[in-house]
């Protein structure tokens, strides 16, 4: 049975990432990229479903973990009765090659170790046909089936009932290597990769990032690890933002709302651009604005919500029997159908990211004004259309007000475009539009009665996506309409403190109901607080939040209060810009420096 989502840690070589659990197994890893079948799926089942643990022998034992700071290098402090070591754990950046490295160090005394491997290619579905190769001096394991294959290094492995295992003991001063490297299997295995020379690149390579990153003022450790978070999700070579790492953690222990996250949603791409940017880190502005013009190149009506990490556009959803769950929670989803969907928010997100980026000083191409000309074109249109929400409502489809508050924002950037930086474009029309949208919305979305914006025109209920009107500008966080719906959110969402995104039994969304409050909505209203005044409920709750943090700084989707657990898929990619934006909306309050 797996464990707790917060007791995983993950390492990544912004290809990939691996869930290494604090008992010393990786449960969950997908080679070669975060949206290939899984090699080990544990995460999803048990140990037959692929793993490798490696971890002292023995009940007695104690351990700690954390980062090197500023790189996703884990190390684990283990503590036994006869001595203690200490692993350090990597995926090594910049080789090319898909790598992960295990290295175990005596620190006093001697313990004995042992590590089980159980390779279970496409998502537990195929058990390899695995290979000692004794003519070769690195006790190499070889283990292919079909396209895959892996070679290990390390102690000598022993085959047992479709497992490998082995023990081997550390003593004070030395220190043992592991490796495991995938490759196709019709290319020769790759060569044993250089551990110290992986180590310093890696360490390097991190490091170099973060400091050109600006910290933070306050919640300074949180939002360097969400940042880190947000890079590491980030594919090196399309740009490409996958939403999480993982598919499948359910958003209620037991249900059916197990979603595939490893894909590039524009919305979260687009927000995670403008946090980057506003820390400093803009060179992912112009691979990610690359990587957009590519998948959405062609007919903007073909514009999908979300795309593969290439730039896919078929990610059709099945369901993998092969795995039965985390903690039985069926099904297990590969692909995502919410692609297909039409969700009118995602243009104005897009807008807003390029928006970021030109006030960050990245110019336009060529290519990339066009773009935005031709998705204007395409919203003008289509902005009456009803659609599926920011949720992925699989249910009917309406007038959502933070759609349509999003295609306002979408307008309101492209005038910006040309009154401001000079572009061209049909900007009267666009004013007239936007003001007709703005209209609309006070008209249909607004409740007068209640004095708050609706979840869709003609409701009574609200969402938590009502939150992001101030953030986009549509409304000031102190005007009274914003203050009424925070306080109709408070009223109706508010479970234990923490924020649902909307009532699932209202049989909105079309599912079965039942999920926990969800953490990017309570960071949200930490920035809404914040930003209206209330920097004492701002600071009251953002404490809160980050102690949701695991031992390691990260945060899956959802937050169980009453069993006092993560849910959800993770490291979630909107938890933690949504934990940035909250850290510098509080920020932004503190008296300025006379520096």
């Amino acid at each position: 049975m797996s464990l707790k989502i917060e007791d995983y840690a993950l390492i990544g070589d912004c290809h990939t990432a691996a869930l290494v659990g604090n008992d010393g197994s990786i449960d969950w890893l997908c080679l070669p990229r975060f949206d290939s079948p899984s090699v080990f799926g544990a995460l999803l089942g048990d140990a037959e479903h692929g793993r490798w643990r490696l971890a002292p022998t023995g009940d007695e034992v104690e351990s700690n973990r954390h980062y090197v700071e500023g790189t996703f290098i884990l190390v684990t402090r283990w503590v036994t009765p006869t001595g203690e070591v200490e692993v350090t754990e990597f995926m090594p950046y910049g080789d090319r090659r898909a790598d992960l490295a295990r290295r175990v160090v005596g620190i006093s005394g001697s313990v004995e170790m042992e590590q089980d491997l159980r390779i279970r290619f496409g998502y537990g579905d195929a058990v390899p046909w695995v290979r000692q190769v004794p003519e070769r001096k690195d006790n190499a394991l070889i283990a292919v089936a079909g396209p895959d294959a892996i070679i290990m290094r390390g102690p000598k492995l022993h085959a047992s009932d479709h497992s490998h295992t082995s023990t081997f003991t550390v003593k004070e001063g030395e220190t043992v290597d592991l490796s495991m490297t995938w490759y196709p299997s019709h290319r020769e295995p790759p060569s044993r990769p250089d551990m110290e020379a992986g180590l310093r690149r890696t360490k390097k390579w991190w490091h170099d990032w973060t400091a050109a990153t600006t910290p933070s003022p306050v919640y300074e450790e949180q939002v360097r690890r969400s940042l880190l978070v947000l890079r590491a999700l980030t594919h090196e070579d399309t740009g490409g933002i996958v939403a999480a790492a993982t598919t499948s953690l359910p958003e209620d222990f037991g249900g059916t709302r197990n979603w595939d996250y490893r894909y590039v949603w524009l919305r979260d791409a687009s927000q995670t651009l403008h946090v980057l940017l506003n820390h400093g880190a803009g060179d992912e502005a112009p691979a990610w604005r690359n990587w957009l013009l590519r998948a959405v190149a062609g007919d903007p009506a073909d514009v999908q919500i979300m795309y593969g990490l290439s730039g896919e556009r078929r990610l059709t959803e099945t369901v993998q029997e092969s795995l039965p769950g985390y903690e039985g929670s069926a099904p297990v989803r590969i692909g995502n159908d919410a692609f297909s969907q039409y969700q009118g928010d995602v243009f104005g997100e897009v807008m807003l990211g390029l928006q970021a980026a030109r006030e960050k000083g990245l110019e336009e191409t060529e290519f990339s004004w066009p773009l935005q000309r031709a998705l204007m074109s395409y919203i003008e249109d289509n902005w009456q259309r009803p659609d599926n929400g920011i949720w992925e409502i699989r249910g009917k489809l309406r007038h959502f007000t933070h759609s349509r508050a999003m295609i306002w924002a979408a307008f309101d950037c492209a005038v910006k475009a040309v009154r401001d930086f000079g572009l061209d474009g049909p900007v009267e029309r666009w004013e007239s539009i936007r003001d007709q949208v703005r209209d609309e919305i006070e008209l249909k979305g607004f409740d007068h009665k209640r004095n708050t914006y609706t979840q869709y025109f003609g409701s009574k209920n609200v969402d938590a996506s009502l939150l992001q009107l101030s953030q986009i500008g549509y409304v000031r966080p102190d005007d009274p309409r914003m203050l009424g719906t925070v306080a109709a959110i408070e009223e109706e969402l508010l479970r234990d403190g923490l924020l649902l995104r909307y009532r699932t039994e209202t049989d909105v969304d079309g599912l079965p109901p039942g999920e926990h409050p969800f953490l990017a909505c309570s960071f949200w209203l930490v920035e809404q607080y914040a930003l209206s005044g209330r920097i004492v409920d701002a600071t009251m709750l953002m404490d809160r939040l980050v102690s949701f943090c695991n031992d390691v700084g990260l945060l899956s989707e959802e937050y169980d209060v009453t069993s006092k657990r993560q849910v959800g898929n993770t490291p979630q990619a909107l938890s933690h810009l949504a934990l940035v934006r909250a850290a510098d909306a509080i920020s932004s309050t503190l008296p300025k420096s006379d520096d």
